[in-house]
């Protein structure tokens, strides 16, 4: 399997997905402020939590699609969109678990991961490369967690609707987990075969 890595097309800054992307970042402390609030005494917000994670999911959706589209793809989008979708997932899981509205052994698994892939970033930077870029595989796995979280948290309510959620919420969660492993270690593999080519060639 070989690495790929997306062709940068652009140096601009100020792009339509570089704002998606950096609106997605600004939305990070937003819904922590809101879903957090109620545990320091303040009202509950989950509503307005929900509407953010949607909106992330949406720009998380469109950033990518039209950087393609518009020939937009930059080394800043490449670095601002998957840091936007990992502080999204740390967040989420930081929220919800303190909350207690998602276990604490999800958020484990989930949280080795990241550190698994943070793991690797060490030895990349020592030959010479940064991040590697997001695999479809990893975007597939984000984007059922980001689908999962906000229906996690609507069916934490009561009624028929709750419920439903909830169980969906579930089915978006153990898939989305699994992509989500998957991914780290097809990333893992990229990593190993950087690292053999770089040491044979000195």
């Amino acid at each position: 399997m070989e690495v790929q890595e997306t062709r940068v097309q652009t140096d601009r800054v100020l792009t339509i997905p570089n704002l998606l992307s950096m609106g997605r970042l600004v939305g990070v402390p937003i819904f922590l402020w809101l879903i957090l609030w109620p545990v320091f005494g303040g009202p509950e917000n989950d509503g307005w939590a929900i509407v953010v994670l949607m909106l992330s999911g949406v720009s998380d959706y469109l950033d990518g699609k039209l950087a393609r589209r518009w020939g937009q793809i930059s080394r800043l989008g490449q670095i601002l969109d998957p840091a936007a979708d990992r502080l999204y997932v740390i967040s989420t899981l930081v929220g919800l678990t303190w909350r207690g509205i998602l276990p604490w052994w999800v958020t484990a698994i989930l949280a080795a991961r990241e550190l698994f892939i943070a793991s690797l970033l060490p030895i990349l930077s020592r030959y010479g490369y940064g991040p590697l870029q997001t695999s479809f595989l990893g975007k597939a796995a984000t984007f059922n967690l980001m689908y999962a979280f906000p229906l996690l948290l609507l069916g934490s309510g009561t009624g028929w609707l709750a419920t439903v959620a909830g169980i969906v919420s579930w089915a978006f969660i153990w898939w989305g987990t699994t992509l989500y492993w998957w991914a780290a270690i097809l990333y893992a593999v990229q990593a190993r075969q950087i690292v053999k080519a770089e040491a044979a060639a000195r």
